[in-house]
């Protein structure tokens, strides 16, 4: 079952960014993930604008999330992120086809 990353962040450094961004995709190939969205325009339809940038990335499962962000290349890439941005990485498995939502929700 696919699995989905959702990256926001408020950068404050785009330079020392950049190097991160250019470091991630070869990264995320290798555990057969892939970019949903990255940075695109963003419309808040309700609720305090979002102005942050946001990332959606796919994954075959969880375990294949898991395994990219702990991978040695990928975390040496994100101390670039981390000293030019604030931000939240969520993790969400999707659900198999035609599963029916949690009624108690």
């Amino acid at each position: 079952m696919p699995a989905y990353m959702i990256c926001t962040m408020n950068i404050h450094d785009p330079e020392t960014y950049r190097k991160y961004t250019a470091l991630t995709p070869a990264t995320l190939a290798r555990h057969g993930g892939r970019f949903l969205t990255r940075g695109d325009p963003i419309k808040t339809c309700e609720g305090e604008e979002f102005t942050d940038r946001m990332v959606i990335l796919e994954f075959p499962d969880k375990a294949a999330a898991e395994a990219w962000y702990a991978d040695a290349d990928y975390q040496s890439a994100s101390k670039f992120r981390r000293a030019s941005s604030v931000g939240r990485m969520i993790l969400q498995e999707g659900r198999p086809d035609q599963a029916a939502p949690d009624p108690r929700v």
